[in-house]
């Protein structure tokens, strides 16, 4: 894991759009761990993942928490 973002409590968009502002900081195969508890995530983040070429490594729920590793395109 690169680093870890938590967007838990942050409604949509705002999950992702933290997400995309955390990439860019990250080099080009570095993983960012997102938390998130925004229902609409389950299809936005992979969504986003999918547009903006990056891999959704994984995705699962951990105590109410979604949990995505997204590795940077």
């Amino acid at each position: 894991m690169t680093d870890t973002l938590d967007a838990t409590h942050l409604l949509c968009p705002l999950p992702v759009l933290k997400a995309r502002k955390r990439l860019k900081s990250l080099a080009k195969g570095d993983v960012l761990r997102l938390l998130a508890d925004d229902p609409a995530a389950v299809i936005d983040v992979p969504h986003f993942c999918q547009e903006a070429g990056h891999t959704l490594l994984e995705s699962h729920d951990a105590e109410g928490v979604q949990v995505y590793l997204i590795q940077k395109g």
